[in-house]
């Protein structure tokens, strides 16, 4: 049986780095942005928030993404995992919004998702007005609105604060070790970006999915109503529903370790594609490896070298980082250059 996620209350960035950080663990912070402007105006209506909004929009076009009614909010595959249940196209926000409120009369309305949405492109005013205090300005926010809809179980490479502005969602989360409970899709054809789980969470199929019971046993869950907001630590697992006709979210992403050159999914990929296929004897040779000299699971590989002689295998500067991108780089051309036998 799920969990629910642990709830703080007048958390500060004291609380936050110090307590909410360290225990690596989605976390509830009730009543963070009560404050905002537009969460008072969501408690008012719809209507009164939507005109907030639509009088800080500067009516650039925004990403949508629209399905017919009778996926009933659910944002996934077609027929096959090469299709999709929905489009995606350009819109300008006011006139979305309008549209989503007059959904809110349809008993089997359109799903309409406006979809991660620059606010300091698209709103700026509205992002001085509803702040994170603690928050840094390096960090820009993005917006989502949208009907009664639910985001797939998936993953994001970035730590993340949501606060609900209007509306109410429901967050159920899976630590990073339930990847293989969580039978996930392929990474060429996603809904948004990362791959996702084919796992149902309301109508789970464990004849097909049977160790994602093991997944579900391990989950937690939380409720957010307008003002709360949730910290999902990098890499966690999330499903998101909307319950109301009218939803609005505010999140923030960041990644303090991001070196801005290599990524460890770049990585991944790269290590599927020359690791995976090789013999298993090669592929534990390259496991004790990684291991050794990416995991540090035997100590400090190189704590025997001098700094001057330790080259990659220790600490890269930025200097070092840059060449070392334009070696790869180079070895790759060679490699996809290299004329075929016969």
């Amino acid at each position: 049986m799920m969990q629910p996620s642990p709830v703080y209350e007048n958390v500060g960035l004291e609380t936050f780095i110090k307590t909410i950080v360290p225990r690596n663990e989605p976390a509830v912070m009730k009543g963070l942005c009560a404050g905002w402007p537009a969460v008072q105006r969501a408690r008012a209506s719809d209507e009164a928030v939507a005109a907030y909004l639509r009088g800080h929009d500067l009516g650039r076009g925004v990403d949508v993404l629209e399905g017919a009614p009778d996926i009933r909010g659910e944002f996934f595959y077609g027929d096959t995992l090469k299709a999709l249940n929905f489009t995606r196209s350009r819109a300008g926000l006011s006139p979305t919004v309008g549209r989503i409120l007059a959904e809110r009369g349809n008993a089997e309305p359109s799903s309409i998702y406006v979809q991660s949405t620059p606010v300091r492109e698209h709103l700026p005013r509205f992002e001085r007005e509803n702040r994170i205090g603690f928050m840094p300005d390096y960090i820009e926010p993005r917006i989502w609105i949208g009907n009664a809809v639910r985001v797939q179980t998936h993953y994001d490479l970035s730590n993340n604060i949501a606060v609900v502005v209007a509306g109410k969602r429901r967050f159920t989360t899976f630590a990073p070790d339930q990847l293989p409970n969580l039978y996930v899709g392929p990474f060429e054809v996603t809904l948004a970006g990362p791959p996702v789980s084919l796992a149902s969470l309301e109508n789970p199929d464990f004849e097909r999915h049977p160790r994602f019971r093991e997944a579900l046993a391990s989950a937690r869950f939380a409720d957010l109503e307008p003002g709360d907001a949730i910290y999902i630590p990098y890499a966690w697992w999330h499903h998101v529903r909307s319950l109301e006709p009218f939803n609005i979210l505010v999140n923030y992403w960041w990644n303090d370790t991001d070196s801005g050159i290599a990524a460890p999914y770049d990585a991944l990929l790269h290590a599927m594609m020359a690791v995976r296929d090789l013999p298993r004897s090669q592929r534990e040779v390259w496991r004790l490896m990684f291991d050794h000299y990416v995991f540090g699971r035997n100590g400090d590989p190189v704590a025997h070298l001098q700094d001057d002689d330790k080259g990659v295998a220790g600490r890269l500067t930025p200097e070092r980082r840059a060449t070392l991108m334009r070696e790869l780089g180079q070895i790759m051309l060679a490699r996809t250059e290299k004329p075929k036998p016969g």
